[in-house]
This record gives structure tokens, C-alpha cells and sequence, in this order.
């Protein structure tokens, strides 16, 4: 497969390249997009005020840009957190999308989005500040209405961002448990 793989709100640190490095030992091709121009963060607060600096407009045509050049060849699009609302974005917008793995995150659906039984899979803390069970609720039957095939994996206990090793969030349990199942959700697309 043909991967994506968007940071989050931290920036692009050095858990985001391990995780493209344990993608492609399975045989993928992984492209790692720097939307931050090489800034990374200690605390979600600094990030989040990058981000904010920056602008969701900007961030999602960075995205966008760093996407174009390889989506003709069908991608699964994956992200963590932040990364993982600016993966479900492109990947509800390009028709050619083969599947969507979103760790630690979600965003908004669009009313009129249409996929062909897009395969997604997300994979989330619970408790989550982040991905209430209301929204978690509510995002599941909008992506349905859409036309998506969803699987969504809870971690009771985990942080936030716990595939992160670097973080205090950090699950060793529950990120191992992540990569196992999302790398046997890639094989079957």
C-alpha cells in the first residue's frame, strides 16, 4: 500500500518516523509530510498554538500539496491526532482513497460527503478529552451515512497519544495492540 501518514499536533517527531519505518518493514510505501516546516513541540499546548498560527486553511493545503504527487496511485491515508482529522479530510475528498487509519483522532464530516464503502479504521483512547463519546457516537453514523466501512478500537486507560513512546501518554500494551491490528487492516486492502 501507498501511505500517507500525517503528524500531530507535536510536529513531526521522531514517533512518527518509527511508525513509518514499522509501515514499510511490512512492505509499504510511506511518505511522512512535515506540515509544520520542521517545527516540533514539548506540550499539545505550544502545538496547538502553532496550529492556530498557522490556520486550518493552510494547514489542509500543505496537506493537500504533499498528497497530490501520489494520489493517482490509490493511497491509504493515516494520521495521528491532528494528522488523523487532516487524513480523514483528504480521504473523504479523493475518490481514489484505498482506506483511512486514523490513530488518536477525528474531525468533522462534511454533510454531503459520499464514499464507496471507503475501509476505515480508528484507533482511540477511552476516556478520550479529545474523542468524547458523544462525538465518537455521532462521527461513527455520519461516516456510515457517507458510505464508510468503519472498525473503531478503544484502549480503556491509554493517554491521549499512547502509540507515542516519547510521551506521558505512552500504553505499551495498547500501542503494540494498535500496530498489530492496523497493520492486519493495510494486508486486507
Amino acid at each position: 500500500m501507498n501511505i500517507m501518514l500525517f503528524h500531530s499536533t507535536y510536529g513531526l517527531r521522531p514517533a512518527v518516523e518509527a511508525a513509518a519505518d514499522r509501515l514499510r518493514a511490512a512492505g509499504h510505501e510511506v511518505w511522512t509530510p512535515d506540515l509544520f516546516e520542521g517545527r516540533t513541540f514539548d506540550t499539545v499546548e505550544e502545538g496547538m498554538a502553532h496550529q492556530d498560527e498557522i490556520g486550518k486553511d493552510e494547514l489542509l493545503k500543505r496537506a493537500v500539496l504533499a498528497a497530490a504527487p501520489y494520489s493517482e496511485r490509490g493511497l491509504v491515508y493515516a494520521g495521528f491526532s491532528l494528522g488523523a482529522a487532516t487524513a480523514q479530510t483528504l480521504a473523504l475528498g479523493d475518490d481514489k482513497a484505498k482506506g483511512l487509519l486514523l490513530l488518536h483522532g477525528t474531525s468533522d464530516i462534511a454533510e454531503n460527503a459520499s464514499v464507496d464503502e471507503l475501509p476505515v479504521q480508528l484507533h482511540v483512547a477511552s476516556p478520550d478529552a479529545f474523542e468524547t463519546d458523544d462525538w465518537l457516537n455521532t462521527w461513527y453514523l455520519r461516516m456510515g451515512r457517507a458510505g464508510a466501512d468503519v472498525e473503531v478500537y478503544r484502549y480503556p486507560g491509554a493517554g491521549h497519544l499512547y502509540t507515542d513512546p516519547d510521551l506521558p501518554d505512552y500504553d505499551a500494551e495498547a500501542a503494540e495492540t494498535t500496530w498489530k491490528v492496523a497493520l492486519g487492516f493495510l494486508e486486507t486492502l
